[in-house]
């Protein structure tokens, strides 16, 4: 296994490139490792997986009840929530059955509900179900006033959109897939049966080539010669806040959706928080992933008629994502056997869900019609997760807000996928995620994260 953040690239061509490195690309990645006779590589332009839109997730574990009945995101939704839901079992990622609402808040939501609850079942999820204000307000007594009815959906769940990702990459690594970071892509060749893919630390070869590329999908397309859509790059702006908040809220909350997507919403996380978001801003820049003072304001406005009280307690955090909106209401993968190469585009935040039946589709997508022989398939080693260490620096609380200790940072660091960052690190031990920001320990923690660089 080898993971490269700097310095040249493998002059050995390999039978397959997948160029990004998001939940999709790394659960693609995976499944390719089950293919032992396969050499692979997932490219990744920035310093770490899950960088793009994967780590501004809304950390839904969809049901797919409210997808567009027949369409491949349906399905694969479908597919996918129950694989996810057995990995997660199985690896040790935090995962919450809540449940969702989705929230009538006038006569035309109201109205509404019924064609949603019928869209759920044309989905094949049979378990939605229409109450009234008062079995609304039973399960929801934090919810503000004048609430008509909601649709609830028991089989939705929140998930951590950080660790999912990093499962996937640390099995595809483990068996034998090259991570190659910091090697963003600016140009494909295609000479003879080979992609000859130039990247900022030198040049990739490979036989086949999966574009995984999130919101550069559309770039990268065309540099292999195809113009089938157009990312435009949605903002989702969102306030995390403090651990205080989360009984106020039992279940996802959601509003009737729009054309824009599923609108605010409000919803525990896995860790204890509460998140309101997000926003749906459709921009030019790809780049746009700092948060504003409307879009704040916007949010709070809304949070307060859904949830009056969080408007009361302290926010932890603020954080933006760009979705990768394409005008289209499905995902858009595509193979393309001329090229040798499936797009994977269009993926927006149920990619998450969906991803282990995407990287399933995509593989089938590479064998049946690009032309690759993907071998015999083994079984992974399974990972874990969740691990708590034993010895005296378990005992020895870093960041106190997370109750993370010394033992688990530096577990995080000597990971075969370590952190480069102090994002990085916090997004695997959750270290300065709390309360205080690392106001008090962000030194300590820095000193760890220093001391394993050198």
């Amino acid at each position: 296994m080898t993971v490269t953040a700097e310095g040249p690239l493998p002059t050995a061509p390999y039978d397959v490139a997948i160029v990004g490195a998001g939940v999709v690309g790394c659960a693609i990645a995976r499944e390719l490792a089950r293919r032992p006779r396969l050499k692979v590589a997932l490219v990744e332009a920035q310093d770490d997986i899950g960088q793009g839109t994967s780590k501004a997730n809304t950390a839904i574990l969809h049901t797919g009840f409210d997808a567009v009945p027949g369409s491949l995101e349906a399905r694969l939704v479908r597919e996918g929530a129950a694989l996810l839901a057995a990995y997660a079992a199985e690896s040790g990622i935090p995962v919450e059955p809540v449940g969702a609402l989705l929230v009538a808040w006038d006569e035309e939501q109201l109205a509404a509900l019924p064609r949603l609850a019928e869209k759920a079942e044309h989905n094949e999820y049979k378990d939605a179900r229409l109450i009234g204000a008062d079995e609304l307000y039973a399960r929801e007594p934090h919810l503000g006033p004048g609430a008509l009815g909601a649709l609830h959906v028991p089989g939705e769940s929140v998930i951590c959109p950080w660790t999912t990702p990093l499962a996937y990459a640390t099995q595809a690594v483990g068996h034998g897939v090259d991570l190659h970071l910091d090697c963003r892509v600016r140009q494909v060749d295609r000479q003879g049966d080979t992609h000859v893919i130039g990247t900022g630390r030198g040049t990739l070869r490979a036989r086949f080539l999966v574009n995984a590329a999130g919101l550069h999908a559309d770039a990268l397309d065309r540099l292999l010669g195809h113009d089938d859509f157009t990312v435009t790059p949605r903002r989702g702006q969102l306030i995390v806040f403090d651990t205080f908040a989360r009984d106020l809220v039992q279940h996802i909350l959601l509003p009737v959706p729009t054309a824009l997507g599923k609108g605010v919403l409000v919803a525990p996380t896995v860790y204890g928080n509460v998140l309101l978001g997000p926003t749906a801003e459709d921009l030019d820049d790809k780049r746009a992933t700092h948060s504003t003072a409307d879009g704040l304001a916007g949010l709070r406005a809304q949070g307060g008629r859904i949830l009056p009280g969080l408007l009361d307690e302290e926010v932890t955090a603020v954080y933006a994502g760009l979705r990768a909106a394409t005008g289209h209401d499905d995902y858009r993968i595509t193979a393309h056997p001329g090229r040798a190469g499936v797009t994977v585009g269009g993926i927006r935040s149920t990619g998450l869900t969906a991803s282990l039946a995407i990287a399933d589709h995509v593989v089938g997508l590479l064998e049946t019609e690009t032309g690759l022989d993907p071998g015999p398939v083994r079984e992974l080693r399974p990972v874990r997760m969740d691990r708590r260490g034993t010895g005296p620096e378990y005992g020895i609380l870093v960041c106190h807000c997370e109750r993370v200790s010394r033992g688990e940072i530096r577990d995080a660091l000597a990971h075969p996928i370590p952190p480069r960052t102090l994002d990085g690190l916090r997004r695997r031990t959750r270290a300065r995620a709390g309360r205080c920001q690392g106001f008090h320990c962000g030194a300590a923690v820095r000193a760890l994260l220093e001391e394993a660089r050198t």
